[in-house]
């Protein structure tokens, strides 16, 4: 959930459309500490440290985030940027999207939220892909149900998309 960014030059992120063994994915639910009113509901993920790659940036931010340990990921899914106002700042991000699935959904770390994260952080939650189809709050990517959906049924390629909101 990390959003330190510059309008100028985009900041990358890696983030991980994470599936439990019932399909269900991993949510983030977030607010703009300074706009209460704004929310939505995100992958887990945010931006790489100085010297480090996607999939190692993928995994470090889940096991924050959410306490879970991933030792692979599969498929690069897509590639979203995104322009954003948070905190009163505009942003322009470039987050690459990684397949990860877990066989249970128990935390085996403990979360290292930032202080960006704690102020933000609403709740974590698993969604089935009826649910998300019924969701009515604000989901990164929009088309979230769409792209689940394509997954399951095997009609995304092995290239990853780009989306662009």
């Amino acid at each position: 959930m990390s959003t330190q960014t510059s309008s100028a030059t985009p900041r990358t992120g890696a983030r991980v459309l994470l599936l439990d063994p019932a399909d269900r994915v991993l949510l983030i639910h977030a607010l703009d500490p300074a706009d209460p009113g704004h929310h939505w509901w995100e992958l887990p993920g945010g931006g790489l440290d100085e010297g480090e790659d996607l999939r190692t940036a993928a995994r470090r931010e889940v096991a924050e985030e959410t306490g879970i340990v991933l030792g692979t990921l599969g498929l690069k899914l897509w590639v979203r940027e995104s322009r954003f106002r948070y905190q009163g700042r505009d942003h322009h991000r470039v987050d690459h999207v990684f397949l990860g699935r877990v066989p249970d959904t128990a935390p085996r770390v403990p979360l290292r939220p930032t202080a960006n994260e704690k102020a933000g952080l609403v709740e974590r939650r698993w969604w089935s892909l009826d649910e998300l189809r019924r969701c009515r709050d604000k989901l990164l990517p929009a088309t979230l149900p769409a792209l689940l959906d394509d997954l399951l049924a095997g009609r995304l390629g092995p290239t990853p998309l780009t989306l662009t909101d």
